[in-house]
């Protein structure tokens, strides 16, 4: 096996890490309202403040990674993440809940901002993309059969979440440390390109992430409320939901940049839209199941495709970064928004607004990936000067 798939395994490892809060939301906002005794509305809001933090690292560190290191960076937040989400899940004293879950969506946020900067600096950041989706989808679709399994108490989803987190924590052995001195003022230095379009694609991602991490948040609701479906079969159609979106991404990665990335986004994102609407209108097992596995082959192949346009704009991954951050603030929005419009329209209203806000930003973020941008270092003649070492990580984005 060669040198290059090696080096990309500690990036996707740590993109694993860093998104399956995310992925494993609608668990963490249920238990936290089952187990805890919190309204949904509360419930919502502690999982939000998880992923503002987490947005908030990645905003941070957006132009850091090389001057620190993706090795130091990464153990960082790894570290914070055990911590914090190891501490949220042993105590059920609700002031140490909060400070856990801000704590370990800082770490999140840091570690996904690792993979992001160093996977935008590879030829083919959308095929590590399309690698670390399959892992966290994996990963998390593996927790949903789990959870469900080991009894009650807002404490399982966390543990899960600080396990990973340690586990992943080895691999960091093999990614680069703290850039040289010279070289680090180079990249402090430079001006980030392509302001106008990475300003665009950010905010467009926010919308986008916000519309379908509304409906996410609250989707374990919507399967035990309206659809009357039990915690078990809520769980297994997750699961098989995240399962079918493994199927997505590997097409996804089989099919490239032969259809360009604009017809995936636009189609994808107007499927989406229409999986919305189908899942929050649920009211038993075949249409929530139906809206579930459709809607997540489609948002992973969206988002590979996405976090490749955000790639193409800077070889050094800020935008990547940023616009990954983007993306988490409008996850981070997601779950008080799906709570708060469900609350005042009911659920099925709640779709109705998101899938407007969807096929809203479909048209910009179209015209966006419509326009030829060769990867930098692709059209590259000569090397980059940000230095690595031998078998150093790099890559990508999140939530």
């Amino acid at each position: 096996m060669s040198a290059r798939p090696r080096a990309a395994r500690p990036l996707v490892a740590v993109f694993t890490a860093g998104y399956l809060a995310a992925y494993l939301l609608p668990t963490v906002v249920g238990r936290l309202s089952s187990g805890l005794g919190l309204s949904p509305t509360q419930a919502g809001l502690i999982g939000s403040s998880l992923l503002l933090s987490s947005a908030a690292a990645g905003f941070a560190l957006a132009a850091r990674v090389e001057r620190y290191g993706e090795r130091r960076l990464a153990r960082l937040g790894l570290l914070l993440a055990l911590g914090g989400y190891g501490g949220a899940a042993l105590t059920t004293h609700l002031p140490l809940v909060v400070a856990g879950a801000v704590v370990g969506g800082f770490g999140s946020g840091t570690a996904t901002a690792v993979a992001a900067s160093g996977m935008a600096a590879r030829r083919d950041p959308h095929r590590l993309t399309t690698l670390g989706l399959l892992s966290v989808s994996a990963t998390a679709g593996a927790l949903y059969l789990t959870i469900p399994h080991l009894g009650g108490g807002h404490g399982l989803p966390f543990a899960a979440i600080a396990v990973v987190a340690g586990v992943v924590w080895p691999v960091t052995t093999r990614l680069p440390g703290p850039a040289p001195a010279h070289s680090t003022g180079r990249t402090a230095s430079a001006r980030l390109p392509h302001r106008r379009a990475g300003s665009v694609l950010a905010a467009a991602m926010l919308c986008w992430s916000l519309a379908q991490n509304a409906l996410w948040g609250v989707s374990g609701r919507i399967g035990l409320t309206q659809a009357g479906l039990t915690e078990v079969t809520v769980g297994a159609v997750f699961a098989v939901a995240l399962g079918a979106g493994l199927l997505g991404v590997t097409g996804a990665g089989a099919l490239g940049t032969r259809l360009g990335r604009a017809v995936p986004i636009g189609v994808g994102t107007v499927v989406i839209a229409g999986c919305v609407v189908v899942s929050s209108s649920a009211r038993g097992l075949v249409s929530f199941a139906g809206g579930e596995i459709l809607w997540n082959v489609f948002y992973p192949v969206v988002l590979s495709y996405l976090i490749a346009l955000a790639a193409s704009l800077d070889p050094r991954g800020r935008w990547a970064v940023l616009a990954g951050s983007a993306s988490s603030l409008g996850v981070a929005c997601g779950p008080l928004t799906g709570s708060v419009l469900s609350s005042e329209v009911g659920y099925g209203g709640m779709g109705a607004v998101l899938g407007v806000l969807l096929l809203a930003v479909a048209g910009p973020l179209t015209r966006l990936a419509a326009r030829p941008r060769r990867h930098p270092l692709i059209a590259a003649a000569t090397p980059q000067p940000v230095v690595r070492p031998a078998g150093g990580g790099e890559f990508s984005l999140s939530v």
